[in-house]
């Protein structure tokens, strides 16, 4: 109910600004799944229909009408005698709108969450344009009829922004896309990491707000030719504001088989390298199985709870290695049964980390089970993605096909809560058999793993060993033969037959197979020598792609993200599973824009470059336009024509039609009341259509200005609070002010004509052409704007204009 008030308030009480042509005396409520239409004047509910354009029974929506009022005379005595207040009409009024309107809201409150209507505009041509959550975009004329609808993007629309002649729209994955009134798509771009939740026309720049508070401004003509030029002139400075940072990344992996850890083991596997390091990435495999825990777990994850006592006390133990509050700080974690994926970040670069986002895949039975599958933490770091997974793939050594199958599930299923969807990149180390280019539609089956500049595959793979006996893999092992076991393993020929993993590295293997070994026996003595005797492998694997298309590209701009393996091992000390802890240090250059100086380089091109200011000066043109007269008078409910002429024949002139100010004449001719109306609209006593449009080269477009006669309620006369419903018989005077501007422009050129209304009763006293609907004046005035400069001007010429 309190969104509905809040709706209410917003949309009735306070006119928004831009509403135009026929939309200058409506407004629009939306609240999913339903659309209500209102008259600004009367209040009363026109029209409610749904996302379809479907009208909806209103029979039981009241207006304002059916509220009680008290009409009396416009005489003083009887205004102070009224027995109904201000405040106490204002309530009548909201509650019963807001009442109306809950009550349609009602019907579809649990419609398809796809639809819920999220943002609105309303453009230059007087068009309605309606975002929703699916990414759906309809556009509606002015009486709130469907014209036709888009869907450039799958994802939620959050804000629109218009301004000539383009519509921005802004997208829950951080993308800004640009459509022209037809709906037709120029352009669209990353703006932000995140939601983008508003955006805003200011000195020539659209700027977008990001979830995270982040803003940024984009030059009001994008995409065009401006752009061009700017991106030729700022790569040619890359260098200057160019900045590389190297962070070190600990990986480390561990099957720990339902049991724990001793402090010295932990401090053998982490703690002994962690003090070289930013980053730690630490996986868990089998943390906690059985078949009553997995039911649970899948359970819980069903309605998004996670976690485990056992999973906590891990995390726990890796804080205390890892000096965890002092030295690092754990940033994000995420469990799926027996899997844990968990990353700590160094105190001093934590302001240079962060945007952390989970994810979790299972792989067991149905793909329903964490059993088998795979976690993973998504994070920023100096401004690049970079993504963990940790997995546990299915056993047995001629699962081969199904371990693939896992790999390719997670790949492309993978999805995190705040996409991070980008365009018009390039693909980075990519394999030809699953292309990891970077896109925007998971519809097309773009992975949004993909998306990242760094790619870290962690886990318990569950690769084997091929065409080798248990005895000859003890011996090659002992004399430490490993160039030969890796002949036989089954990921590398895998990975080179293009079926897993694809694009992706791993560092030469130079440690023992981790798999698989008795408890707390030491030593290569330790393999399995059991009934089965379970043949040695590398199932624990630590895999890596960075943003480089080829090993030997430099850390740039372009390839963002250059990382390298300083050490690749396992602990073999470690005796507490029967898996040994495997880790990978990662050297990562990364490059980053120094943004206050690419700042200081766009401002100086923009100052210097003859090409672009030449551009700026044709695009900010404001066309030469005149209007047929600065002086209109309204007797009755006169309707008179205002006519405006674009002289240019090259370019479209769009106009906006406000009141500046109003006041009201006595009857000794002076003027008292004056009334800043800023944006709030035209007084209720004058109808403009159409408020705003487009007005073609060498064309003329005609505007109606008509006097509204009706009862009203004025909330102040002659400084005196009015508590009842009166008939105002006084002249009344209004500046409009006719702005106009260019597609781009971002100053206007105004008009400022005068309106003056004569009571009926005085009409005698004036003369004026016969018929209600007529052209008045026959002098095209091109410069009347000049003469008043600003809001305070246009008071005191009103003042002077009846004043002795």
């Amino acid at each position: 109910m309190f969104k509905v008030k809040w709706v209410i308030i917003h949309c009735i009480l306070f006119k928004p600004k831009g509403l135009l042509s026929e939309m200058c005396a409506r407004d629009v409520i939306l609240r999913h799944p339903h659309n209500s239409l209102w008259d600004a004047r009367t209040r009363e509910l026109l029209k409610v229909f749904n996302s379809d354009g479907q009208m909806e029974n209103r029979s039981d929506l009241p207006s304002m009408q059916d509220f009680p009022v008290d009409l009396v005379s416009s005489s003083r005595k009887d205004r102070n005698q009224s027995s109904i207040g201000f405040f106490q009409r204002s309530r009548n009024a909201l509650m019963g709108a807001a009442d109306a309107v809950r009550r349609v809201a009602a019907k579809g409150a649990f419609g398809d969450e796809n639809r819920r209507t999220e943002a609105l505009v309303v453009t230059i041509d007087g068009m309605i344009w309606t975002g929703y959550s699916s990414g759906l975009l309809v556009q509606w004329d002015g009486n709130g009829n469907r014209i036709q609808d888009f869907i450039y993007h799958p994802f939620a629309v959050q804000c629109f922004c218009t301004y000539g002649m383009q519509i921005w729209v802004g997208y829950a994955s951080g993308i800004v896309q640009v459509l022209d009134l037809k709906g037709n798509l120029i352009g669209g771009w990353v703006a932000h990491s995140c939601p983008i939740v508003k955006m805003t026309v200011g000195v020539g720049y659209v700027f977008t707000l990001a979830n995270h508070g982040g803003i940024r401004g984009w030059n009001i003509t994008s995409p065009g030719p401006l752009d061009s030029i700017l991106c030729s002139e700022l790569g040619g400075k890359e260098f200057l504001y160019t900045k590389i940072e190297n962070i070190k990344i600990l990986s480390g992996t561990w099957n720990v088989g339902q049991g724990k850890a001793s402090q010295d083991s932990l401090t053998s596997w982490l703690g002994s390298v962690a003090s070289d390091v930013g980053l730690v990435v630490v996986g868990l495999q089998e943390v906690e199985m059985g078949a009553g825990f997995l039911a649970m777990s899948a359970a819980k994850e069903t309605v998004g709870l996670e976690g485990s006592s056992a999973g906590q006390w891990w995390l726990d133990m890796i804080d205390k290695t890892l000096d965890e509050g002092s030295t690092f700080k754990r940033i994000g974690s995420r469990q799926l049964a027996g899997l844990v994926i968990a990353v700590w970040v160094k105190t001093n670069i934590t302001l240079h980390v962060g945007d952390v986002d989970a994810a979790a895949v299972p792989c067991g039975f149905g793909r329903a089970i964490g059993n088998k599958g795979a976690v993973a933490l998504r994070v920023r770091v100096y401004d690049r993605i970079m993504c963990f997974v940790n997995c546990h793939f299915a056993a047995h050594l001629d699962a081969v096909g199904r371990r693939n199958s896992d790999f390719d599930y997670v790949y492309r299923t993978m999805s995190f809560s705040r996409p991070t969807n980008l365009l018009n990149t390039t693909p980075a180390g990519t394999s030809a058999s699953i292309p990891m280019f970077r896109g925007t539609n998971p519809a097309e089956g773009i992975p949004e793993l993909s998306e990242a500049d760094m790619i870290v595959f962690l886990g318990d793979l569950n690769y084997r060993l091929d065409d080798i006996s248990y005895d000859e893999a003890r011996d090659f092992v002992s004399q430490r033969c490993f160039d030969w076991l890796r002949e036989r393993d089954q990921l590398r020929a895998e990975m080179e037959a293009g079926n897993a993993f694809q694009g992706m590295r791993e560092a030469v293997i130079t440690f023992p197979p981790t798999y698989k070994f008795e408890r707390h026996q030491a030593g290569l003595a330790g393999y399995d020598s059991g009934e089965k005797k379970r043949i040695p492998a590398w199932c624990d694997r630590i895999l890596y792609r960075d943003s480089r298309s080829s090993s030997v590209a430099e850390c740039n701009l372009e390839y963002p993200v250059v990382s390298s393996v300083l050490q690749y091992e396992a602990c073999m000390d470690v005796t507490d599973s029967d898996h040994k802890p495997v880790r990978c240090i990662f050297s990562t250059d990364i490059a980053r824009v120094d943004e206050p100086i690419r700042r200081q380089e766009f401002g100086e091109i923009l100052e210097s470059n003859e090409k672009i200011k030449c551009l700026l000066k044709e695009l900010y043109k404001i066309p030469e336009t005149i209007i047929s007269t600065n002086n209109i008078i309204l007797q009755n409910q006169d309707t008179l024509i205002l006519r405006i002429t674009n002289k240019s024949t090259e370019d479209n002139a769009l106009f906006e039609i406000i009141c500046e100010g109003e006041t009201t004449v006595l009857e000794d001719q002076k003027a008292t009341n004056h009334y800043l109306r800023g944006s709030f609209g035209l007084p209720r006593w004058l109808e403009v259509s159409p408020a705003t449009g487009i007005i073609r080269p060498d064309q003329i477009i005609e505007v109606s200005v008509h006097h509204e006669e009706f009862q009203t309620q004025e909330e102040f006369v002659d400084g005196v609070v009015q508590n009842s419903w009166c008939e105002d018989s006084r002249d009344k005077e209004a500046i409009l002010i006719v702005k106009v501007h260019g597609n781009y422009a971002i100053q206007t050129r105004n008009h400022r004509v005068r309106v003056h209304h004569c009571y009926s009763s005085k009409k005698n006293q004036l003369t004026q052409p016969n018929g209600s609907r007529h052209v008045q004046g026959s002098v095209l005035h091109r410069s009347d704007f000049q003469r008043l400069s600003n809001s305070f001007d246009v008071v005191d010429q009103l003042h002077k204009l009846h004043s002795p």
